[in-house]
């Protein structure tokens, strides 16, 4: 293969050629193709005197209802529900180390962001053959997180689609109107200071990298593609940088602040309306309802604003969201993969999801979704809005095209380090973003990956 590794389109190929897959033949205890699930192999079903048993790994709160409620409907397929710590110093390195030691779960709950980690690491299980008829059940872009070169390797569960949070009560006090576009958002913030000194339409939330991702993946380009065999970095492009030039008027001109959001100084700015907006992921309702009790009634949820000359409106994803993996090593590939697909579609399932806050359901119709359509918590709390249509809207508005790389935890660590430093008067906000590339560029050609920069 020469010196060159693939692209996206064939990286699955080349993973054992980059010396990071777990070996795939089996051990002398364990034959090739076993998984930890007991039962016999075979097709999804199972035989309800000798069901199939799986794995799964996840770290969302209560999803053990919903592992219920499929063992009780699946009697030939019964799941394990095992709770990890999210993110990379927790369950993801223990779920590569169960593919490299062949006792992985059979399925895992994996971020949209790290699956290409994954399967750089030869941890993911084609299931192509399994969900091949599934695919149009599902959004179309988060469905295409979990496809590499034409083959499914991980359902979509949910993700965080962007709206605009805004105290409406403020807002109709000062005469402002939601932001359509992002000039009106810049207006909206001038006008909030000249009413009050001490509110501000939002804060720059350089502690966020996923937040300064979606805002960079909403405004246009792409950052990360291939091209033949090689991976094309592009995180310092116009659209960024008119992004990031945007943001930094906002900061040189004051009109923003510049404190961590999610923060307990950010707390206390929700509560007394200092901070009088947010642009956040669906999942943020259930922080501002916990964390501002005392506002209920008083906020509003708005699309996120536009940049010109858009054809329609464009959204993006705090975060990206996570997905239901099959993880290489399963002995019941079918299986796992009739539960990965139920647990992320069926009605009860998703409305157990939503309940949770884990985030915005990954399947095309939500009508059969109970808490979409009347929710007698989260609806008088933005004054009776509906605010899940707003962001089934967004959802769907999110770019087809993004793609996360191999080392999104370095890119994380590097975009927020730069953002910092930029925050405090090192450099500019188009500055961070022109050195994260580098640091990115840098981090993936140290794994052997064929890379070029453009912009």
């Amino acid at each position: 293969m020469g010196s060159k590794v693939p692209g996206l389109a064939r990286i699955a190929a080349v993973a054992a050629a980059l010396g990071l897959a777990a070996a795939c033949g089996g051990t002398p205890d364990r034959p090739a193709g076993g998984g930890p699930g007991g039962g016999a192999d075979g097709g999804a079903g199972g035989d309800p005197a000798r069901p199939v048993t799986l794995t799964f790994w996840s770290w969302v709160p209560n999803i053990q209802k919903a592992v219920d409620a499929f063992n009780a409907s699946h009697p030939g397929i019964q799941v394990k529900l095992e709770t990890i710590t999210p993110g990379p110093d927790g369950g993801y390195a223990k779920m590569l180390a169960g593919v490299k030691a062949g006792n992985a779960p059979d399925v895992a709950q994996v971020g949209y962001d790290s699956l290409p980690s994954f399967l750089v690491n030869g941890a993911l299980q084609d299931i192509t053959e399994y969900a091949r008829d599934d695919a149009a059940k599902f959004v179309d872009w988060q469905w295409q997180t979990g496809v590499f070169g034409g083959k499914v390797y991980a359902i979509p569960q949910a993700s965080g689609p962007m709206g605009f949070y805004y105290r409406k009560d403020l807002f109709d006090k000062w005469g402002i109107e939601a932001p359509k576009t992002w000039d009106d958002f810049a207006a909206a913030a001038r006008r909030i200071q000249e009413k009050d000194k001490k509110a501000y339409i939002s804060t720059f939330a350089a502690n966020q990298a996923p937040w300064m991702i979606a805002l960079a993946q909403q405004a246009g380009r792409q950052w990360f593609g291939t091209e033949g065999d090689s991976w094309k970095v592009t995180i310092d492009n116009p659209d960024t940088r008119r992004m990031a030039d945007f943001w930094q008027k906002l900061l040189d001109d004051k009109l923003v602040k510049t404190e961590a959001d999610m923060s307990n100084a950010w707390y206390k700015d929700l509560q007394t309306g200092a901070i009088t907006g947010w642009i956040g992921g669906s999942w943020g309702d259930a922080i501002i309802r916990g964390n501002a009790p005392d506002t209920a009634g008083k906020w509003a949820v708005a699309p996120m604003p536009q940049w010109p000359g858009a054809a329609k409106a464009v959204s993006a994803s705090w975060g990206g969201g996570s997905a239901s993996a099959v993880l290489k090593g399963t002995r019941n590939p079918e299986a796992a993969t009739e539960f990965a697909v139920w647990l992320n579609s069926d009605p009860r399932s998703v409305d157990i999801l939503l309940s949770a806050g884990y985030g915005w359901p990954s399947i095309k119709d939500t009508s059969q979704i109970p808490n979409l359509r009347k929710d007698d918590t989260v609806f008088p709390f933005y004054g009776g809005q509906n605010i899940w249509d707003v962001f089934k809207e967004s959802d769907a508005a999110v770019a087809l095209d993004w793609r996360w790389p191999p080392v999104s935890d370095a890119l994380y660590a590097s975009l927020t380090d730069n953002a910092k430093a930029a925050v405090q008067g090192e450099g500019t906000l188009a500055d961070a973003f022109a050195r994260t590339q580098q640091a990115v560029v840098e981090q993936m050609r140290a794994k052997g990956l064929s890379v070029t920069a453009g912009g």
